[in-house]
């Protein structure tokens, strides 16, 4: 390394280090935040006949808390509410930090 560079990545091996401060290291990776409604299992046969105006029962009871996912790993649970003219999501549960990166 350069005299000039310096290392910016937490010495791991260091106990003086809280996790959070870990965390910083990966505060500006961009990920991909997913709201999930509900899912259910469909034939193929089931599927092939959909068109439009179809409806298919999701697993998921009406006024349930939605899934919240980051790149595909389940990390809090919302609500949706309306944002002006869009949809947005009110977190009501989640998990703290530390468990949020170690799943993804």
């Amino acid at each position: 390394m350069a005299e000039n560079e310096t290392n910016t990545v937490s010495d791991n091996n260091n106990p003086g280090n809280s996790g959070i401060d870990n965390l910083k290291v990966l505060e500006n990776i961009e990920v991909k935040l997913t709201v999930e409604v509900g899912s259910t299992e469909l034939k193929i046969r089931d599927l092939l006949r959909l068109n439009e105006g179809s409806v298919v029962e999701l697993e998921r009871l009406a006024g349930d808390p939605l899934d919240i996912l980051a790149n595909g790993v389940k990390i809090a649970k919302g609500e949706v509410v309306m944002v002006g003219e869009r949809f947005g999501i009110r977190f009501t549960e989640v998990t703290n930090p530390e468990n949020r990166v170690q799943k993804l």
